[in-house]
């Protein structure tokens, strides 16, 4: 086996897989993130890939969670008095594999069928389950959102998929010079030092942009479909609502749950959050900044 570490937002984390395996080629997202240096602590978890090995016990009550079906594939989610398994099939139920991964997901074992075409893509995906959790404790929170750079800082968009969170992102780049993509998918939010900072990932959905790069967050916005161009601010409860769909965790643990509740708190707090009612048109980046940096003006006077 062959040991490989990569730091995504200032988490360090280990993935080992079987000797001879190429990673770039089983992970090329992961390349930007690759780590090489002396680690200095523990890394946050261990991810250990197999190609083989795994049979599920006949005295162990798995506890169905929750299934879904999206960019990810068809992924099952089971509990178990340890921990966490997890089903994946990538394309169609083709071939399926699975994840065991302890209760602090500090441990995951993922038993890959390295026959099916899309083995790379599911490893990506377990990671990204994985990750996303691991992080929680640490004040770091995974979300669903879109992400632009914009005069060194970070604006995310979120809302129900269809809105058009890339499209707005777009729309933004093409509005503002020097305006660039950091993530179309999944970045990571945490708090340093009570600033929101936002981390490009290795995980972008369907346009490629893998990032290494963090960088203070100047605003989130929930998007809507409208016949119109509206921006409103929210405070308090109405900012934590609307960012807390987008955000990754296991709904039923109520551990991470608590967790992931209190770094979304002091987002709320320390970050402007808004709702953008919009068309997909120029004029919708343009109304969107302008109500962020009205806002934050108002905030900084």
């Amino acid at each position: 086996m062959e040991d490989y570490y990569f730091k995504v937002a200032g988490f360090v984390f280990g993935i080992t897989v079987p000797e001879g395996t190429d990673i770039e080629k089983l992970l090329p997202s992961f390349k930007p993130f690759r780590y090489s240096d002396t680690l200095k602590n523990e890394p946050l978890f261990m991810f250990h890939v197999h190609y083989e090995g795994f049979s599920e016990k006949s005295d162990t009550e798995y506890v169905f969670i929750d299934e879904s079906l999206n960019d990810m594939g068809r992924v099952r989610l089971y509990s178990f008095s340890d921990g966490y398994y997890i089903r994946i099939s990538f394309r169609n139920d083709e071939m399926e594999h699975c994840a065991v991964s302890d209760r602090s997901f500090k441990r995951t074992d993922a038993y890959i069928n390295k026959d099916d075409r899309y083995a790379g893509d599911v490893v990506s995906s377990l990671l990204r389950m994985v990750y996303s959790q691991a992080i929680i404790p640490h004040g770091g929170i995974s979300v669903h959102a879109s992400s632009v750079i914009l005069d060194g800082k970070a604006y995310l968009f979120m809302g129900k998929s269809g809105t058009g969170k890339s499209t707005h992102s777009a729309l933004w780049i093409k509005s503002f010079q020097g305006c660039e993509l950091m993530n179309d998918d999944n970045p990571t939010i945490l708090i340093n030092n009570d600033i929101v900072m936002a981390s490009g990932t290795p995980w972008s959905g369907k346009t490629p942009c893998y990032k290494d790069v963090m960088l203070p967050v100047g605003g989130i916005v929930r998007l809507k479909q409208a016949g119109f161009n509206i921006f409103s601010t929210c405070d308090g409860f109405q900012a934590f609502i609307n960012m807390l769909s987008g955000c990754s965790v296991i709904r039923k643990d109520v551990t991470l749950q608590n967790e992931m509740h209190r770094t979304l708190a002091l987002v709320a707090e320390l970050v402007t959050v808004g709702v953008m009612e919009c068309l997909p048109d120029m004029d919708a980046a343009f109304v969107c900044r302008n109500g962020l940096e009205k806002k934050l003006s108002i905030k900084y006077r």
